[in-house]
């Protein structure tokens, strides 16, 4: 196992053989880049190192402006786009990061695919998400519009398999396609609580080896919520009918659900009337689905670029630095604004609706990082107020940017659509899962609290390093506690709360995500979301103890408390995960916390698409 020297894995690396002089990039960082991002040559040999990275992005980026400012403004906003990745202040989605500037120059982390009623459009949808997948992109899906299992198919007579049938053609694509051999295929696949072929879906998931490309989520009503909390029947409706095939008790479906979700991890729940209430585009249709990891809500082949400020860089001397947030914002909307006109879209229909509303979506990595930066517990009140007054310093100024964007370029074409007045953009916030992104940055997840204060990461080849929170080494140093001995036993659990010799003051602010109450979870996702445009990614994690009833109590929140949806993982309930505790890492008799090369705290899922 690396130990490095004097713990100090976070330091910055200067490497003549990459050619790094970059604000603290460790050692995984490092490696993720070369294995997933860097350039290669035809034999797969690493022929381009991060700055030259940084360069090639920024560079094609800031082409956008041609067509609206002097070749000398161009240079300097392609400066402003390398500097504020290069300092790992911002960085935009992986496709951005992996294929600007090259060939493929598929840049959008997210796309929503329409399934339609006849084996033509299901398997246009197949070839679509291929595309897409291939391209570093990840798709979700409405199957709510086929025809339930068993109905008899007028054109051949035939009887109709259903949706969960044709999903497994999109899983076992998914396999194959591997996308492209740099990205996992990952996929949200929705069906509506009142199709006929509902309780099948909540179910599959049992089965852990099927459907392993695939988030599930549910997508419930008002209507069918508050049938819950009053135990009434409600109608399953078929999609080609329109009739009422039979009925089902609300609560009983709702506590499948629930059931389903502690013993494996799904379904999740979308709240698609809470989503509908704030879609900008309600002239455009109905939202019925959303990206693999829930965040971005889009109409039929819509797709959305994201990136992340990393808020740990905003934390200045023990404070908010709010005129660097506020310039980071201003660059942030910029950048992604000019992804949508620079970006090589993998269908015409694609390009011509995502170009006509010209979403985007600007949000946050290093959120546990400042938390513990400014000496605030994750689980507090402060911590929650705080989360409120950033999302909504962000979006103010978000929407600020792409006003005066849209003063310089124009309006987004749907603007007489929608409820909106002077926007560049029909949305420019969301919080993503930032996976691989926030390895980059050496930051915490989206705004997820940590996953672990010490663990052991496998990187490469069975290489194994002990990874320590850099803002706990320091502490730890200052406060004269810090060796070799005291890392090891907290790797073992990735808490400090047993541990006798730390003290209070610092427990309470090295929260682990398994050391926090599920409701303190869902209280965050919902202080981000009130000021988020579209959706927030959130992981309400439960220790492997917790029971049904605690999963209920969080789905019921996270209604009530107005978030768009929700995703829970319970420890132990997925057959692959990429956190575990002392199952595959032991040394020396010893077991520990290990995590693999690209899990930073927020997707516990093997593919987490940002």
């Amino acid at each position: 196992m690396v130990f490095q020297k004097k713990y100090k894995q976070s330091k910055t690396i200067k490497d003549k053989k990459r050619g790094v002089r970059l604000q603290s990039l460790n050692l995984n960082a490092l490696t993720v880049l070369e294995r997933r991002y860097l350039l290669k040559n035809k034999e797969g040999k690493v022929v381009e190192n991060p700055k030259k990275m940084f360069k090639r992005v920024a560079r094609n980026v800031a082409k956008a402006d041609l067509k609206y400012s002097n070749k000398k403004d161009v240079k300097k906003f392609e400066q402003e786009f390398y500097e504020v990745m290069s300092n790992l202040e911002f960085l935009p989605n992986s496709p951005t990061l992996m294929n600007a500037g090259t060939r493929i120059g598929q840049l959008s982390a997210c796309y929503v695919i329409p399934v339609h009623d006849s084996i033509k459009e299901i398997f246009e949808a197949v070839k679509t998400m291929a595309v897409v997948h291939q391209s570093g992109g990840g798709t979700g899906f409405d199957f709510s519009h086929l025809r339930p299992k068993g109905e008899i198919v007028k054109s051949t007579k035939g009887i109709a398999s259903g949706p969960i049938s044709f999903m497994r053609v999109f899983d076992i694509t998914t396999d194959v396609i591997k996308q492209g051999g740099r990205r996992r295929g990952a996929n949200m696949g929705i069906l509506r609580v009142d199709h006929p072929d509902i309780m099948e879906f909540i179910k599959i998931k049992g089965n852990q080896n099927e459907f392993t490309n695939f988030n599930l989520s549910v997508t419930v009503t008002d209507k069918f919520m508050k049938d819950v909390t009053k135990g009434k029947k409600y109608p399953l409706v078929n999609p080609m009918t329109k009739k009422v095939e039979r009925w089902l008790n609300a609560r009983e479906v709702f506590n499948e659900i629930v059931k389903s979700a502690w013993e494996t991890g799904d379904p999740g729940l979308v709240f698609i009337d809470e989503i509908n209430r704030k879609n900008p585009l309600p002239k455009l249709g109905r939202i019925e689905a959303t990206n693999p990891c829930g965040e971005q809500p889009l109409l039929p082949y819509e797709s959305c670029n994201l990136g992340s400020i990393n808020l740990s860089r905003m934390v200045e001397k023990g404070k908010i630095d709010w005129n660097k947030l506020r310039k980071t914002v201003r660059i942030g909307v910029h950048f992604l604004d000019n992804v949508i006109d620079v970006n090589k879209y993998p269908l015409k229909k694609v390009k011509d609706i995502t170009s006509a509303n010209r979403k985007i979506g600007l949000g946050v990595m290093g959120f546990a990082d400042m938390l513990i930066k400014l000496q605030i517990p994750y689980d507090s009140e402060k911590a929650v107020k705080l989360a409120g007054r950033i999302m909504s310093f962000i979006q103010k100024e978000a929407k600020k940017t792409s006003k005066n964007l849209a003063k310089k370029k124009g309006a987004f074409p749907n603007i007489k659509k929608s409820k909106l007045k002077g926007m560049r953009n029909a949305t420019v916030t969301t919080i993503a899962p930032t996976g691989s992104i926030s390895i980059i940055a050496g930051a915490s997840s989206g705004i997820e609290p940590l996953f672990a204060v010490a663990f052991v990461r496998n990187i490469l080849s069975g290489t194994r390093m002990l990874e320590v929170n850099p803002l706990f080494l320091k502490m730890a140093e200052e406060r004269g506690i810090l060796n070799k001995r005291l890392l090891l036993e907290i790797a073992k659990k990735g808490s400090i709360q047993h541990i006798k010799r730390v003290p209070k003051d610092m427990k309470k602010i090295f929260v682990t995500a398994l050391d926090i109450k599920p409701e303190w979870h869902i209280r965050m996702q919902a202080a981000f979301q009130k000021h988020t445009d579209n959706a927030v990614s959130k992981t309400v994690n439960f220790p492997k103890n917790a029971t049904v009833n605690d999963v209920k109590k969080s789905y019921m929140r996270a209604y009530k408390m107005k978030c768009k949806g929700i995703t829970i993982f319970k420890y132990g309930s997925k057959k692959e995960q990429v956190l575990y505790f002392g199952k595959n890492i032991k040394l020396k008799g010893k077991k520990f916390v290990g995590a693999e090369s690209e899990f930073s705290g927020g997707c516990p899922y093997p593919f987490c698409p940002h």
